[in-house]
């Protein structure tokens, strides 16, 4: 098989699931920019030829790094699955001739530089400004309608989001927001190209409405919706939709569902929308992940487009419902090789599959008043879960038993996160109906369990 390096760093699918569908494609050398996820090891070591861990350097010398360790094991692609390395590997890729995202990619990265393309190329985006200094806040509120969300240009999983009224209340979360990304890059969540745009780019964003009622035709969905895709030689391929429960405020995501129980007329519209906004971007070969707000009378909203798959379970959730091994399509594609894509996008498939987030909020967003330990084993599952229906937990990104769940944040977003759990069902209201009660229920069951378990323990979490 043709050699290919996987650079590897925080965020994206667990290897434990993406490392044997890599490798039943291609010969995997792994470089490693994060500390990787030993506790799993036994799952995704033995599917890798080599596997060599660096510290991690920003710009030229980071694209040097990648370039240097792909002709050293005679690389015919560089891959990454993270968001934080998907700009360096981009220009990787180019430097040494192979397949990539292209010259193009920071327009599916910067935020800022995202909405100037889909602006002027007529894509529904909410109206924004960029923030730069206290000036650009003011400038901000006397043109767009609050209230308003701040956002880090370079963040992920809804890090450094903080809903605003006023320029007072602006100027504070946008320097508490600069901690949090500073807080983040500590833990190995920060753009790795560019490693100073983490703290210092923002912008602000006006909070168009969502209106779930006029899409789905039952309760309790989300008002925003992902298409999954491949650009293959600068041609878009969307795959499929995933629908999610109803973020926490102001808007960290809870769970991720496959499928989005649209009926097929509005997945195509969905479908047509994320072709503007992938194809705006000019793109040549990488994966993409589009998240569209869904509002009143069938107005939409393009929030961003990322040069990667879904991150957590998005790609087992495709393969388990619609029977899309995205991420050997996508080795296959980098390697040159035939990839047959659907002729249009999947909009049913068998049963259901969730990615659901264990964060220490109740259904109407309101935090935990107290912060039990996790442990999946000691929860009474199948009490939770209706017939047939399924739901395991994935080590690299939940705590270890016995840890202390963290404190939820708005600021924070994801980093509350204590664990993250796959769920299966008949259909996708039966799955929808499986999270709610998980939601509810998880407090009291945690609390329950015996106070030696909820002790404080020290050791780190596996994320």
């Amino acid at each position: 098989m043709n050699p290919i390096l996987f650079v590897y760093a925080k965020g994206g699918p667990p290897l434990e699931y993406a490392m044997p569908k890599i490798a039943a494609r291609a010969q995997v050398h792994v470089l490693a920019l994060a500390p990787l996820p030993y506790r799993s090891a036994e799952t995704w070591r033995p599917h890798c030829a080599s596997v060599t861990e660096h510290e991690p350097l920003d710009g030229t010398e980071l694209v040097d790094l990648i370039c240097e360790h792909a002709r050293r094991v005679g690389a015919k692609a560089v891959l990454t699955l993270s968001e934080y390395a998907v700009v360096a590997v981009a220009h990787a890729a180019g430097r040494l001739g192979l397949a990539g995202a292209g010259e193009r990619v920071e327009a599916a990265r910067d935020k800022r530089l995202m909405r100037r393309v889909w602006q002027d190329a007529g894509v529904p985006v909410p109206g924004f400004a960029e923030i730069h200094d206290t000036a650009d806040i003011a400038a901000a509120f006397e043109r767009l309608t609050p209230p308003l969300l701040l956002k880090a240009a370079w963040s992920a999983g809804s890090t450094a989001h903080v809903r605003v009224h006023d320029r007072d209340q602006a100027e504070r979360a946008w320097q508490l927001g600069r901690t949090v990304m500073a807080d983040s890059a500590e833990l190995g969540y920060a753009e790795l190209h560019r490693a100073e745009a983490g703290v210092s780019d923002f912008l602000l964003e006006e909070i168009v409405t969502g209106s779930a009622p006029d899409w789905f035709p039952d309760r309790g969905w989300g008002d925003y919706v992902s298409v999954e895709g491949i650009v293959a030689d600068g041609v878009y391929h969307p795959l499929c939709v995933t629908g999610r429960m109803p973020t926490v405020p102001p808007f960290t995501e809870r769970a991720g569902l496959a499928p989005a129980a649209l009926p097929e007329p509005l997945q195509r519209r969905v479908e047509e929308v994320s072709r503007a906004a992938v194809d705006a971007l000019g793109l040549d070969t990488c994966a993409t992940h589009t998240e569209i707000k869904l509002g009143a009378d069938g107005s939409m909203w393009v929030i961003e487009t990322a040069a990667r798959f879904g991150g957590v379970l998005t790609t087992r959730q495709a393969e388990t419902v619609f029977g899309l091994d995205m991420i050997g399509m996508l080795v296959r594609q980098l390697l040159g090789e035939p990839v047959e894509y659907p002729p249009a996008m999947l909009t049913t498939g068998t049963g259901a599959a969730a990615s659901l987030a264990i964060l220490p909020v109740d259904a109407d967003g309101r935090p935990w008043t107290e912060l039990p330990c996790w442990d999946f084993d000691a929860v009474d599952w199948p009490a939770l879960l209706g017939p047939g229906s399924t739901v395991e937990p994935v080590r690299e990104h939940s705590l270890k038993p016995g840890s202390a769940m963290p404190p939820y944040e708005e600021a924070g977003g994801a980093n509350a996160m204590a664990a993250l759990l796959f769920v299966t069902a008949g259909s996708a209201q039966a799955l929808l109906a499986d999270c709610e009660r998980i939601v509810a229920a998880l407090p009291q069951a945690l609390n329950a369990l015996p106070q030696a378990l909820n002790a404080p323990h020290t050791d780190g979490a596996a994320r």
